[in-house]
């Protein structure tokens, strides 16, 4: 039993040393990557070596490459155990639990060429060549297959943690909802303290009680179940309260978290800064600018580059096949608009009718869809062969040519014709900010099957956030959503 001290009395709770299932899933992961570090320096010897016992050539310490491989597992298990790869806090989302992998990786490898330097030993640079990317890519392999499994696993409402919520109504129903909505984050409210009364809370989280104590928070946590606190942004709270609050979750080995009033805004945009014990939370804009640019447009011109040399015999078939499957152009060309507002000729395989165009104004009349990112399923302006090649995305190919001469790029926000521009609010207007894309965020997140808000809210996400990694995460993704068709229309 752990005793708690409160101002108003002393509680008793039994003492929690962690969800279960994070003691399991630490467990087996630790078990996976031994196994990928064995596999990988096991590997490099036999590659490099065979089955014989060599001895590290060169100065005057004797050592065999069976030690050193024994003693590179041990070493290596203990740095990925140290950097934090297993860390709560990045187990399950996002990227910097590979980042730590490859980064603790990284280090220990760099450390040993330093301890071969001092003391003259000549190792093979092909013993060493083999196991440093086969056990990184072994235990990122891994590590991805378990983030899946693990996802799946919270989809059916395992593995989670249950969060007790404190805040006003309409806070606690901002982060009720995100949480929700990205489940596979492992977060799952199930009740709410509120700071003041307002609007109805969800039905989904019960309300304890409002005015909130520590005793209260205490009593909360043992009804509910919950092993997380997270204290929404605006929240009307005195610091001397979250002080003590910190203090009774630490005992109890209940995590606390600090959900500020900020949105769609990605981890390396965020820094924080202890000033005068205050933790001041920087929020910084990337800039496509400078060599951000230059990389950008140098993945677009090697990327497409080289699509357009592979696929250039598949694209003439397709046009020949376009052109006989129904009268008119086998490409089709339409005004949009881009970066900042500039127009741009779009080149397309044409899956339409050729008068499609001038039937738009009247199916869009028709339709109850949103005019911005109009989309009908079941088109009757698409053309048999149109259906397919839509279906597959192979229509939006022959942009390859507008990210060759920098009209458009291979990731970013969809261009769209002059009159939905018009459309645009203040908000929607920043998607103007970036070169337009083959692909983007929201088309590898739902496709045309997301509404208009969501689509534009990602589009946002993506301007506001934007990095080369996030570049070719997408452009992965944008091969699978190809592959499985869904939302394709």
């Amino acid at each position: 039993m752990t005793t708690l001290f409160s101002p108003t009395r002393t509680i008793e709770v039994e003492s929690v040393a962690g969800s279960t299932w994070l003691r399991a899933q630490s467990i087996k992961m630790r078990i996976l990557d031994l196994v990928c570090v064995v596999v990988a320096v096991a590997g490099a010897h036999l590659l490099r070596f065979g089955t014989e016992d060599v001895t590290v050539a060169g100065g005057d310490t004797e050592l065999s490459y069976f030690t050193l491989s024994i003693v590179l597992v041990i070493t290596w298990t203990a740095v990925l155990e140290f950097g934090g790869t297993r860390d709560r806090k990045v187990l399950g989302t996002g990227t910097e639990e590979y980042k730590r992998v490859a980064v603790s990786s990284l280090w220990l490898f760099g450390a040993l060429a330093v301890v071969s330097y001092v003391f003259q030993l000549q190792t093979a640079r092909g013993y060493v060549s083999v196991a440093l990317p086969l056990g990184v890519a072994l235990i990122l392999a891994v590590r991805y297959a378990q983030r899946r499994a693990l996802h799946k696993s919270r989809l059916t409402g395992q593995n989670l943690h249950h969060v007790l919520l404190i805040g006003a109504p309409n806070n606690v129903n901002h982060l009720s909802e995100k949480l929700n909505q990205h489940i596979v984050s492992g977060y799952k409210p199930v009740a709410a303290l509120l700071t003041e009364s307002g609007l109805p809370v969800r039905d989904d989280v019960r309300v304890l009680g409002s005015a909130p104590d520590v005793d209260m928070v205490i009593d909360s946590i043992a009804e509910s179940g919950a092993d997380t606190v997270a204290v929404c942004g605006g929240a009307k709270l005195d610091p001397a309260f979250l002080r003590q609050l910190g203090w009774a979750l630490s005992a109890r080995d209940v995590g606390m978290i600090m959900a500020p009033a900020l949105t769609d805004i990605s981890g390396p945009r965020i820094h924080m800064q202890p000033v005068a014990g205050l933790p001041l939370i920087h929020v910084t804009t990337p800039k496509l600018s400078g060599m951000k640019a230059f990389a950008k447009r140098a993945l677009d011109i090697c990327l497409s580059s080289i699509l357009l040399i592979l696929l250039a015999l598949p694209m003439t078939i397709i046009a020949i096949m376009v052109k006989l499957d129904s009268p008119g152009s086998a490409l089709f060309y339409q005004e949009r608009i881009g970066k900042g507002g500039q127009s741009f000729r779009m080149i397309k395989f044409r899956s339409m009718r050729s008068d499609a165009e001038t039937l738009l104004e009247a199916f869009q009349a028709q339709s109850q869809e949103s005019v911005i990112f109009f989309k009908m399923k079941d088109d009757p302006r698409v053309t048999r062969l149109g259906a397919w090649i839509r279906r597959y995305s192979i229509d939006e190919l022959p942009q390859l040519i507008n990210v060759l001469n920098g009209t458009m790029s291979l990731v970013g926000p969809r261009p769209q014709v002059a009159r939905e521009v018009e459309m645009y609010d203040f908000a929607s207007v920043r998607r103007l900010l970036v070169q337009p894309g083959m692909t983007g965020l929201w088309q590898v997140s739902g496709r045309n099957d997301l509404s208009l808000e969501e689509s534009i809210r990602l589009d946002l996400y993506y301007v506001e956030n934007w990095s080369l990694a996030q570049d070719l995460v997408i452009l992965f993704r944008t091969a699978k959503a190809v592959v499985g068709k869904d939302g394709a229309y």
